[in-house]
């Protein structure tokens, strides 16, 4: 349950608004005029509570549950338990999504530019923004409407961030050009050199780093992620890609729309991932390759060779995910022969 202490609820909901909220259609018999109060989990919602099911692994705690309405696919409607109203619908996470939006609002932005900040007297700074003590702003910035600039917060000379972005705590923006509404999370890291030496037994000469980072509109940067800017081509992150925290993208790297990047991927320089690609947790991709749109990673893959569109693949070294699956099974058996 949130804490009211850190979250501001809003509501209350008819069950009838709620489903229009969703984009989901009441169950036959549900009661659209019923008041919610909040969200919450199945196993510790109440009357006043509506939930959600999505995952089959759930189901136990969905058939005991007191939630008094709950989110789920129309094939789970006859396993509710008596007296609990539904909201039908195919993606029920999603449309919990936008019931959790709705009772929890983004709270408004509270203008204000702190006079504990440092802005030189070139930039250009949007109106509605809110500039937090210790910020420091570079020559040249320009900055959009409705930002929100977080504590100690550097943002160097020339950078550009378009509207409506959240820049959180201790963020370091340099040579990098940002869209509208962009989510940067605490502590991240944009724009630093990337990696690049000429190396040789006369010691590693570090090649300039001319590029820079292009972030397109409606990204996410989870915290304590970096992205180098690029050694003369620039490092690029489609719209809407969502970046996990402890990611680390190289130089020249390009991100499509809508990849998922998982926390602590390291992506290597000159690497390009199409549209909507997804790789989980702790994936390791070498350096000049291309990812195929829509190509799904799984967790602590070592990623060394071109994937193609479409493609799932998994292991180190990866390989196509049924035949990664296999070899598991095999190792599997071999070792239980073994120990018999």
């Amino acid at each position: 349950m949130a804490d009211p202490v850190f979250f501001n609820v809003s509501g209350p909901y008819s069950l009838k608004e709620l489903a229009r909220i969703a984009g989901g259609e009441l169950s036959e018999g549900a009661d659209g005029d019923a008041l919610f109060s909040n969200v919450a989990p199945l196993a510790e919602a109440s009357g006043t509570d509506i939930s959600f099911l999505d995952n089959k692994r759930y189901i136990e705690s969905y058939c005991t549950s007191a939630a008094g309405a709950c989110i789920v696919i129309s094939a789970l409607a006859s396993k509710a338990p008596a007296g609990m109203h539904l909201v039908l619908m195919d993606d029920p996470y999603r449309g919990y999504a936008k019931v959790a939006r709705a009772f929890y609002p983004l709270a408004p932005l509270e203008v204000n530019v702190s006079d504990k900040s440092s802005i030189n007297e070139t930039a250009d700074i949007g109106g509605g923004c809110r500039i937090d003590p210790g910020v420091v702003i570079g020559a040249g910035v320009r900055i959009g409407e409705g930002c929100w600039i977080g504590a100690n917060t550097v943002i160097g000379a020339g950078v550009t961030i378009g509207n409506d972005c959240r820049i959180g705590p201790s963020v370091t923006l340099d040579f990098t050009h940002i869209g509208s509404r962009v989510i940067i999370h605490t502590g991240v890291r944009i724009g630093q050199d990337g990696f690049g030496f000429a190396m040789g037994p006369q010691g590693h000469l570090k090649v300039p780093q001319l590029g820079r980072v292009i972030i397109e509109d409606d990204v996410e940067i989870g915290a304590n992620s970096t992205i180098d800017r690029g050694t003369g081509p620039d490092t690029f992150i489609g719209a809407g890609t969502k970046i996990d925290n402890l990611v680390q993208i190289g130089h020249n790297v390009r991100l499509g729309r809508g990849c998922i990047v998982v926390a602590q991927v390291g992506i290597s320089g000159s690497t390009s991932v199409g549209d909507f690609a997804a790789m989980g947790g702790q994936v390791g991709i070498a350096g000049h390759l291309e990812i195929g749109a829509g190509a799904q990673i799984a967790a602590q893959s070592g990623v060394m060779r071109n994937i193609e569109p479409g493609q799932k693949i998994g292991g180190s070294p990866s390989q196509p995910f049924r035949e990664w699956m296999r070899g598991i099974a095999a190792i599997e058996k071999l070792s239980k022969k073994k120990g018999s």
